[in-house]
């Protein structure tokens, strides 16, 4: 099963055309469906290189773009989605700053309130090549302050995205967990080598844990990923493994039930990003208490979707991408009828007549480049 979007550069905020949750709203409700924080990088993409570049040679890109990253990729994923989302991140005092925080705000609906600017403090920048299906990344940057700390009290939230650091405790996510807040958590590569689960202290309070494959496998000793997935079951209810072009295994320590979704081909243009697209739909499904199968379906889509644009925060898709794979998926000769089966629960959540895409920003080359008046 292919996927494919075609949809261009647009700059106009608009409501999400599907509400997730609209089913289990209530007036008793946390005011914000996902809280997160971190810090805001500005994102500048080049693709269409041939090759890596290579040492004391010139190369040139057939694409660039430029968007907000960091935190913000999870953040505008979760927002595109229809959930409504709180976003406590540092942002630069400079031109990048404003472009990322209004493109945050103004253009995606994110809550900013608990986020602030670090007065003298330029924004961290990441310049991210891909060719091949692959990327390299060069990043400048520097801490935050440290009278600039993130909020003391997150604000009340039905679920939080964490992203865990070996050996650091973030006192953020004990404190939201007791509020009833539902965490996932992902991590990044373990420099220091140690690979200690002992390390991630904050996994207790999480009820699920996003890894990838090979960083499944080295936090546990397991020798394939989907052993890996179960031993995670050991630490936290609910272990979800990406498996790259294979797809996604999850496994929920409280009932037993597993879950295996293949991923859908497609040609990648910039896979920035698309792990926290991953994560994203799989919170949404959860939230929604779709099937474990649904969401792991559902999160691949919406990967898949992603990597076909620029960047990392503008690439994800919204319903309207979603609803467009899902009528011309099932327009091509050939498919096959199990595959499409799998994704038969959206026929459920997708308008039922055709919406108009409504637009939303894409990465563009140049910041304020074509601005309206």
């Amino acid at each position: 099963m292919t996927a494919s979007t075609g949809e261009g550069h647009h700059r106009h905020p608009r409501q999400a055309q599907v509400d997730p949750l609209a089913a289990r709203r209530a007036p008793t409700d946390p005011p914000w469906d996902v809280y997160l924080t971190g810090t805001v990088f500005l994102d500048i993409i080049f693709t269409g290189l041939d090759s890596a570049p290579v040492r004391g040679t010139e190369s040139w890109a057939r694409g660039m773009g430029s968007s907000p990253g960091g935190v913000a990729n999870m953040a505008a994923a979760l927002a595109r989605l229809g959930l409504r989302t709180s976003l406590a991140a540092a942002f630069g005092d400079d031109h990048y700053g404003e472009y990322c925080w209004d493109t945050l705000e103004q253009g995606e609906g994110i809550d900013l309130t608990a986020s602030r600017t670090v007065p003298g403090w330029h924004s961290p920048v990441t310049v991210s090549m891909a060719y091949e299906g692959e990327r390299t990344m060069v990043s400048h940057g520097h801490e935050p302050p440290p009278e600039e700390p993130a909020p003391a009290s997150p604000p009340h939230a039905r679920a939080a995205v964490a992203s865990l650091v070996p050996g650091k405790r973030a006192p953020w996510i004990a404190q939201a967990a007791s509020r009833g807040t539902r965490v996932f958590a992902d991590v990044g590569w373990d420099d220091t080598g140690a690979w200690d689960l002992a390390g991630l202290a904050d996994l207790e309070h999480c009820e699920a844990f996003l890894p990838n494959a090979q960083e499944a496998m080295r936090y546990t000793g397991a020798t394939c990923p989907r052993a890996a997935a179960r031993a995670l079951t050991e630490h936290v209810p609910l272990a979800v493994v990406t498996l790259g072009a294979e797809g996604a295994y999850a496994v929920d320590g409280r009932t037993g039930e597993t879950a295996e979704v293949p991923a859908i081909a497609v040609e990648a243009l910039d896979p920035t990003g698309a792990g926290d697209v991953f994560v994203a739909g799989f919170v949404t499904g959860t939230l929604a208490d779709w099937p474990l199968a649904d969401r792991l379906a559902f999160a691949g889509l919406t990967a898949a979707l992603s990597v076909q644009e620029f960047g990392g925060s503008l690439s994800a898709p919204g319903w309207a991408e979603v609803a467009a794979w899902w009528r011309r998926v099932q327009s091509v000769e050939g498919q096959n009828p199990e595959a499409l089966r799998r994704y038969a629960f959206l026929e459920d959540l997708l308008p039922t007549q055709e919406a108009t895409p409504w637009p939303r920003r894409r990465a563009v080359p140049t910041i304020g480049f074509g601005r309206s008046a």
